[in-house]
């Protein structure tokens, strides 16, 4: 069969295909949707790289498809398909960057006033995930020391070691915690 018969032959098929997706037949749209979306959603992931952000992109293109489908005025399909598709990743890089100038001048008003007193509770999620990083013996002796609230007699009778040992431990696991959260806090 020649080539440009089997391109005729589809290009009439895209037509029709375009033709009943006007007239408002789901069928259509379902058909035009199959025909496209894979090269529609391959075209954003080159161009981002973000599956997410692709999936993003391809819905808000079908419902444009689905809202201009009737402005389309014939030439190529997939010239006008992707005009729509590179003008919503356009929006899309145009929402990142204010977004990110948002955020920057967010950050620098926040830098102006100084810095900020963490609250009871950030302070107690920080020291949770720096309590992660120690070695487990001396995590579990500063756990049983300020959550449990065993004195110092008690650990060491619990631990089964000398007082002083117990002290030693204690006082260098809080100087970890101090080194790792940058040395001026108590």
């Amino acid at each position: 069969m020649n080539v440009n018969r089997v391109n005729m032959d589809q290009g009439l098929r895209l037509e029709q295909i375009v033709a009943d997706c006007q007239k408002g037949s789901e069928q259509g749209f379902e058909r035009l949707v199959d025909l496209y979306a894979s090269r529609c959603y391959n075209y954003f992931y080159r161009l981002c790289g973000n599956a997410a952000i692709s999936n993003d992109l391809l819905s808000e293109l079908l419902i444009k498809l689905y809202e201009k489908i009737g402005s389309y005025q014939g030439g190529s399909f997939e010239k006008w398909l992707f005009t729509i598709a590179s003008n919503l990743f356009n929006d899309h890089l145009r929402r990142q960057y204010r977004q990110r100038r948002l955020l920057e001048g967010k950050a620098k008003e926040i830098a102006k006033q100084g810095p900020i007193k963490n609250t009871k509770e950030e302070w107690s999620d920080q020291i949770q995930n720096l309590l992660k990083k120690l070695d487990d013996d001396t995590a579990e002796l500063l756990m049983l020391r300020f959550y449990g609230q065993l004195s110092f007699k008690e650990l060491a009778e619990l631990r089964s070691e000398p007082i002083g040992t117990t002290l030693s431990k204690v006082h260098r696991g809080l100087k970890k915690l101090r080194d790792m959260l940058g040395g001026d806090h108590e």
